[in-house]
Formats: structure tokens, C-alpha cells, sequence
């Protein structure tokens, strides 16, 4: 009697290992290979960055890691006004008008996607939306809420330096930094263009309005907010990223 309760104990851990095992490789929406078990999870993020933290390529990171949605307000503006929603329609108005879209409308342009299939099942990577207080109150007065919210923390005179070295292959399109990733190739350098907005002037003045806004925001989500060191290799930025979403949505 005893050897069979032992069987049936055994039997029943076994079951459970590999059921533990078999969750930690699916995602709500199907069978994932992309990312391994332990980042697998689903999350809801929110991330800040001034221009030139890095942003763009952790979004990347995270979205390949995580397998979440990668959503910036642009994309979904045009998205909606391409496929004629109501909200959509009223951000038309507004653009064809020459005027601003008003946060009501950019709010309720978020709400309906985050409402897809794809972010439901998947989860989301809000990248630089919510930009001011009133933003964050909105989002909040219509229901929505993240795991974390990651804020890029590198230093203005870093920010300043990796902005005013940009240069643009005018051919390729590809991106070079005179200091820290200079082209080989001597005609490549030769036909290298900057931004007209890319000096340091204009640059400060971009930085000035980004923390005119973004305390009040962090303000916002201080109980899920985790501040990154930003001024970093990438891939160390990233190794920290993606321990903390882990942590946070672990909770």
C-alpha cells in the first residue's frame, strides 16, 4: 500500500514539473521559441527617455526578449486615422486643421489599441507616452495601468554629446557617431550629413522641455518607477532592463 502511494506521489510531482515547465514556454497567445523561459512574461511597461538616452534601442531589446507590442503614440496616430476609427477621424479634423491633437483624443487613440487582441494577450511597451502630468492622469482615468514604469537616467552633457556627433549616410540612411562608431570608409565620411536640429543649441533646448515635463510624470508612477543607469554599454543597460521587468511583473 505504501509502495503504491509513493508511486502515485511520484507520479503526481512528476506531473507538475513538467507542467510548471511546459507554462513557463507558453505565452498566452500560443507556443513562443523567441526568448527564453525566465523573460518570458507578460508585462505592461511604460518608458522614458530624453532624445539620445538610448530608448529606441532598448525598446528593440525589450520587444525581442519579451515579445511584447512596441507602441509609440506616432504609429498609433497614423494607424488609427488609417483605419477611420471614430477617434481616429477626430484626430483627422484636427491635423487637416493645422492644429495639435488634444490629449482627450490621444488618450482615447491609446485606450483602443491597448484594447487589441495583440496587447491583451502579448502585453505592451508604451515608448514616451505619457509625456506630462495630465497625460498620466488621463491614462490613469481610463483604466490604465503598467507593471513598470523604466526611466533611462543619462546625464545632459552625455545626452548633448551623443546628439551633436550624429551623422546620417545621405545613401544608406545608416546612422554614424564621429566619436564613438566613425565610418571606416574615407567616402562614406566624406558625404556624411548632420540634422539641422542636431546641435547643441537645439538640443538643449529639446532637454529643457523634456524635464520641464518628465518629473511631473515620474511623479505619477513613483510605487512601480525604476530609475536605469542609461550612461552604460547598451548590452549592460539592456541586462539590467529586462531583471528588472522580471522582478517588477514577478511581484
Amino acid at each position: 500500500m505504501k509502495s503504491a502511494v509513493a508511486l502515485v506521489l511520484l507520479a503526481l510531482a512528476q506531473t507538475t514539473t513538467a507542467f510548471t515547465t511546459w507554462q513557463q514556454r507558453v505565452r498566452v497567445s500560443g507556443w513562443t521559441t523567441s526568448c527564453p523561459s525566465d523573460s518570458c512574461l507578460f508585462a505592461n511597461i511604460i518608458i522614458a527617455g530624453a532624445p539620445a538616452s538610448g530608448k529606441g534601442t532598448q525598446c528593440e531589446v525589450i520587444k525581442s526578449e519579451l515579445g511584447v507590442v512596441h507602441l509609440s503614440t506616432g504609429d498609433m496616430l497614423r494607424a488609427a486615422v488609417a483605419a477611420e476609427t471614430e477617434v481616429g477621424k477626430m484626430a483627422k479634423d484636427f491635423m487637416d486643421s493645422g492644429k495639435l491633437v488634444p490629449d482627450e483624443v490621444i488618450i482615447g487613440i491609446v485606450k483602443d489599441r491597448l484594447g487589441e487582441s495583440d496587447c491583451k494577450e502579448n502585453g505592451w511597451l508604451l515608448d514616451g507616452f505619457p509625456r506630462t502630468q495630465a497625460q498620466a492622469r488621463a491614462l490613469e482615468d481610463a483604466g490604465v495601468s503598467a507593471d513598470c514604469f523604466l526611466f533611462l537616467d543619462v546625464p545632459d552633457e552625455m545626452l548633448v554629446e551623443r546628439v551633436v556627433g550624429r551623422r546620417t549616410d545621405p545613401v544608406t540612411g545608416k546612422i554614424y557617431h564621429m566619436k564613438f562608431s566613425p565610418p571606416e570608409d574615407e567616402e562614406v565620411l566624406n558625404r556624411l550629413e548632420q540634422r539641422s536640429d542636431d546641435t547643441e543649441e537645439k538640443v538643449k533646448v529639446r532637454l529643457d522641455q523634456f524635464h520641464a515635463n518628465v518629473d511631473a510624470v515620474k511623479d505619477s508612477y513613483t510605487d512601480i518607477m525604476v530609475s536605469i543607469d542609461g550612461n552604460r554599454t547598451p548590452s549592460e543597460v539592456s541586462s539590467e532592463i529586462i531583471q528588472t521587468i522580471n522582478r517588477m511583473t514577478s511581484k
